[in-house]
């Protein structure tokens, strides 16, 4: 049986099958008629329809049309919802190595390669901030461990005593400020720590949804008053509700004032830094102390690619400090191994990881980066293009103009009640959703419930654009007249 299931010949036939099998999808979405980004299906009739027996004998490439079938088509033109990218088939490829290979990348021996693509990629990533030769990063799975990740460093870095070693009941309780568009993670990630619901202390935010430096202070001093140590600032470049970017400048001038950790949660945004059109976005960010920047966003990668930067190197030695004689040399590491890229595991929470750095490394190393720049300047063209068409349009509403790829706006009829308006947006997003015509998704903010598009896909055309605000108008006006659309 083992040699049969581990069989060359077998493999060979049922990969070239489904190279096959992806590359006629691909230039089927590419085409004219791509069909739904999503055929939409009920939970329980999904649930149903998989065999929940593995006796083994399914079709190996039935198997994968099926799964192709009743997914979501990210790389639709259409999908215009979440911040997931359309993987660029290079890194997809070596995706598929890196699955083959295996290689754990706790220690150098459990991935020379991608040790080396690590360092090479994070080093490049940090110059594109503008960090000098003492920065350093890792690549880790996701934004919100990315978070997690440089929060400990910022933990350990600002907190009154040694945050590792002893335990915090003795020691004034911690907080961290930040606005209240920054991401869920943050205030999960603030109770993981042990800050408590009050230890994410809200700075207010102007009109366009973005920190107001001038509430800091104010914002400091309420939180000291209350008893609180406070270890940090986060800023977002960019929002994910919004598309928003704090100004980092003056947030950074009030870190250096108060002897703050500056965290910069760039998952989205950071990426602008590849474009000279759109860089001044992250003026100041070079300031930071660290830095989440999620590839797998607005750089083409699979999912998940995150990169976590330092401007300082040794932050990231001290934020994990443990004994693991069975992999790393010696006992303790409190920054002694600082410059040391060979033992990544020291630095991330993940002992096996995915080998993330074959997928940017090999992008770069094929192609360059005039592709990335070119599909950032071009979906954020396009999510002008929407809000132009938004604006143009009597009976939709435009909530702020977008800085990048990102516009939040809602359907707001003549007809319709201003309280009806929040289920109105659900409605017509609802119906849009399981018609496959388009995906797109909502969010609520202090002015009230809005459809929401990140404009991911360069192919994405403004045709595509004017179809969805028609088909939410059909949408509404069925249900005007009592219809069910």
């Amino acid at each position: 049986m083992l040699p049969d299931v581990y069989d060359s010949e077998a493999f060979r036939r049922d990969g070239k099958q489904l190279i096959d099998l992806l590359a006629d999808h691909f230039a089927r979405l590419d085409g004219d008629r791509p069909g739904p980004v999503l055929d939409w299906t009920a939970p329980p009739q999904m649930l149903s329809s998989w065999q929940s027996d593995f006796s083994g004998g399914a079709p190996f490439l039935e198997l994968m049309r099926r799964v192709l079938a009743d997914s979501i088509q990210v790389r639709h033109p259409r999908f215009i919802g979440h911040q997931v990218s359309l993987p660029l088939p290079t890194a997809a490829l070596a995706d598929l190595l890196g699955s083959f290979l295996s290689n754990g990348m706790a220690i150098y021996e459990m991935g020379p390669a991608s040790s080396a693509m690590e360092r090479h990629v994070t080093d490049w990533l940090c110059q594109k901030v503008g960090f000098d030769d003492q920065a350093s990063g890792i690549l880790t799975a996701g934004g919100t461990l990315g978070n997690l990740t440089a929060l400990l460093a910022a933990r350990q870095s600002r907190a009154p005593y040694d945050a590792w070693e002893q335990p915090a009941a003795e020691h004034p309780p911690l907080a961290i400020l930040c606005s209240d568009q920054a991401h869920y993670s943050v205030a999960r990630i603030g109770r993981i720590l042990g800050f408590g619901e009050a230890g994410i202390v809200p700075v207010p935010v102007d009109e366009r949804y973005c920190l107001r430096p001038d509430a800091l202070e104010g914002t400091l001093r309420s939180a000291r008053n209350a008893g609180r140590h406070v270890i940090a600032v986060i800023a977002n470049a960019c929002s994910t509700a919004t598309g928003s970017y704090d100004p980092l400048e003056p947030i950074a001038d009030f870190c250096l004032a108060e002897n703050l950790w500056l965290h910069v949660d760039g998952a989205h945004g950071a990426s602008m830094l590849l474009s000279d059109r759109h860089r001044h976005l992250l003026q100041g960010i070079e300031r930071a102390d660290s830095i989440v920047w999620d590839l797998h966003k607005m750089m083409m990668m699979p999912a998940l690619t995150t990169a976590v930067l330092f401007r300082r190197s040794d932050s990231s030695y001290a934020t994990f400090a443990q004994k693991a004689t069975y992999l790393f040399e010696g006992d303790r590491y409190h920054g002694d191994r600082t410059g040391d890229w060979t033992e990544i595991g020291l630095r991330t929470f993940e002992c096996t990881k995915r080998m993330m750095s074959l997928r940017i490394y090999t992008a770069l190393a094929v192609h360059g980066e005039a592709p990335f720049r070119k599909s950032i300047e071009t979906t954020i063209a396009r999510a002008q293009d929407l809000a132009d068409l938004v604006e143009a349009a009597p009976d939709f509403e435009l909530l702020i103009p977008p800085e990048v790829n990102i516009v939040c706006f809602r359907y707001r009829p003549h007809w319709a009640m201003e309280s009806e308006l929040d289920a109105l947006q659900n409605r017509i997003r609802d119906f849009v959703v399981r018609s496959g015509s388009h995906y797109l998704v909502q969010t609520t903010l202090p002015t009230g419930r809005y459809l929401r598009c990140a404009i991911m896909n360069p192919f994405t055309r403004r045709a595509d654009l004017e179809s969805l605000l028609t088909v939410l108008r059909e949408a509404g006006e069925s249900m005007r007249r009592g219809e069910r659309p």
